[in-house]
């Protein structure tokens, strides 16, 4: 049986498990391949940060799903660089000697608290995973739907979240069957298109 909830303090245990996760679910994604240490830091940062967290979906006590979100995402990326900044860079060399082209991207990622700015308080579902294993068994929606629950709508206009507007149907999908709307569509510096979404809890 799945079991969802929010973690409470920073457990090396939980991390590993949560970056191994990442890396099984996403082989292919920039952030694994920048390397498991690289998650740690930035998951572990998540924890570190008053205004950000992770829920997890565990079975039978392994961690087989989850979310990490911020309530501040701009200072949350500044606290990231401020206390991490060396980590992230040593940890992403080997990446960036085997990938140049990482480099512009990484430094991308390090300018990003300037660009997720915006006019109302909002919260960032950052990132979301499930276990392959557990794929199209509703483990997602209830990861979601927690943090719908958690959320203080009277002090935030809505949960946003970005992916990738190509070749991503089954993604998009999932989060419209969740309740999310289209906000905007934009292509980054890479040339990616991407999909903003929003989800607004209506009265």
């Amino acid at each position: 049986m799945i079991t969802v909830k929010e973690l409470k303090k920073v457990n090396t245990d939980n991390i590993r498990e949560i970056s191994e996760l990442h890396k099984r679910a996403f082989p292919s994604f920039f952030l694994t391949q920048l390397g498991e240490p690289f998650l740690q830091t930035l998951y572990s940062g998540y924890m570190e940060d008053m205004n950000s967290g992770i829920i997890v979906a565990e079975d039978d006590n392994e961690i087989v799903g989850f979310i990490a979100y911020s309530n501040d995402y701009p200072q949350l990326y500044k606290g990231l660089i401020k206390k991490h900044l060396i980590k992230f860079a040593f940890c992403s060399l080997g990446a960036a000697i085997r990938h140049p082209s990482f480099i512009k991207r990484i430094l991308g990622a390090f300018k990003k608290s300037e660009s997720v700015i915006k006019e109302e308080p909002y919260v960032e579902l950052a990132s979301i995973c499930v276990d392959p294993k557990l794929e199209n068994q509703g483990t997602g929606t209830e990861l979601i739907n927690y943090l719908k629950d958690i959320v203080d709508f009277n002090a935030y206009a809505y949960i946003n979240l970005e992916t990738d507007a190509d070749g991503n149907d089954v993604v998009n999908k999932f989060y419209k069957k969740n309740g999310f709307k289209l906000a905007r569509q934009y292509t980054t510096a890479e040339g990616r298109r991407m999909n903003e979404y929003r989800y607004k809890r209506l009265d």
